[in-house]
């Protein structure tokens, strides 16, 4: 494992072709990252900002994460005040969202309010302490947050005899001399036209929230068949939906999705990859009835693609903790070259391909 700057690590990450005339902005203050690499898959993690995962890439690809280090100052005090700030790359919350602020004293007025807003910025914006650090992964410990009792312990180690995968490890433990109930929550931030797919059985198990509204705002567009769902592109495919030309002609396309999978796993395929998350599929009843076990929410315009953003999350049960006791989630995400057609049919054909190597239960044969 080997330590550098954000700056270095991201334009090693990065062809030679996306980066010419372009370097990443400096940030205000230094952030130290940790490398992983196995020669087929580049991981970077930063003690700071959360024990935040940064980038992850295929050898002599692009970062697949989205991510903005020149947000903000990475090595600003965080106390229960702080706002939140948009380094995105992936990070981990705690549900319910509705909740974060209600159990807590250190900020009355989020408290009194109600607030949905900022995520905890102990476990979002802190510096963790480096507990573990060598060739093959990472540990790291969050502070304990006054905000939501919780303590984190995070792993990020590449995966034995699988070269394209990384294996994402959470505890949270209760740091209270109270009982408390929250769940682990996977925020994995990628570009806003990644092709997202995830499936799911019926048109019941998906639920749509508007998060902003306005003229020019378009609701999400989603199809689902052959048991697989995908958020519409706001350019169709050959036979696609009309929804895409719409969403085409407004502007931006806005929401979130909240489904129950069939299948622990979604993918998204982008810039030549296609990167597969997979988790431990849960029953409804586990999960928070504000929640949906997987999440997507999107916010993409056409005519301004840099700017977009795609959220693929994923909830684990809700869990009553008494004082001391733990509770843990996991997540293993796989990357993988990807050189075919740019629809659906076609990145669904690959993922059947991959289906019994990788366990992906819920995808069945194309109709």
């Amino acid at each position: 494992m080997t330590k550098t700057s954000i700056a270095a690590l991201l334009l090693a990450l990065a062809p030679i072709s996306a980066t010419a005339g372009a370097r990443p902005a400096p940030v205000s203050a230094p952030l130290t990252t940790h490398a992983l690499d196995n020669g087929t898959v580049r991981a970077s993690i930063t003690d700071a900002i959360g024990g935040r995962l940064l980038s992850f890439a295929l050898a002599g690809k692009a970062n697949f994460l989205k991510i903005d280090t020149a947000a903000g100052d990475p090595g600003a005090r965080v106390d229960a005040d702080t706002g939140n700030v948009g380094y995105l790359g992936h990070e981990v919350w705690i549900g319910p969202q509705k909740q974060w602020w209600s159990h807590q004293d250190a900020n009355p007025g989020r408290a009194a309010a109600g607030a949905e807003w900022p995520p905890d910025p102990y476990l979002s914006l802190a510096r963790y302490t480096v507990v573990r650090s060598d060739r093959a992964g990472i540990a790291l410990a969050s502070p304990a947050s006054p905000v939501n009792g919780l303590q984190l312990d995070k792993r990020y180690n590449l995966v034995p005899g699988r070269p394209n995968s990384l294996r994402l490890e959470v505890d949270a433990v209760n740091r209270r001399r109270a009982g408390v109930a929250w769940d682990i929550w996977f925020n994995t931030r990628v570009h806003g036209d990644t092709r997202v797919y995830v499936p799911v059985a019926r048109r019941e198990d998906v639920a749509q929230h508007a998060i902003e509204r306005g003229a020019d705002i378009v609701p999400l567009a989603w199809t689902l068949a052959d048991g697989v769902l995908s958020i519409d592109m706001a350019v169709p495919e050959a036979g696609g939906t009309e929804a895409g030309v719409i969403a085409r002609k407004a502007g931006r396309r806005n929401g979130k999705l909240l489904l129950q999978p069939s299948g622990g796993w979604m993918a998204g395929f982008r810039d030549g990859m296609a990167l597969v998350i997979q988790f431990a599929l849960q029953p409804r009843a586990a999960i928070h009835p504000d929640q949906g076990q997987v999440e997507l929410y999107n916010d993409y315009a056409a005519d301004d693609p840099g700017n977009g953003l795609l959220e693929m999350e994923v909830h684990a049960p809700y869990r009553q903790l008494a004082p001391g006791a733990r509770m843990a989630a996991a997540e293993t995400w796989t990357l993988l070259p990807y050189d075919g057609p740019d629809t659906r049919a076609a990145h669904l054909d690959f993922l059947r391909a991959q289906a019994q190597a990788l366990g992906l239960a819920g995808i069945g044969a194309a109709r």
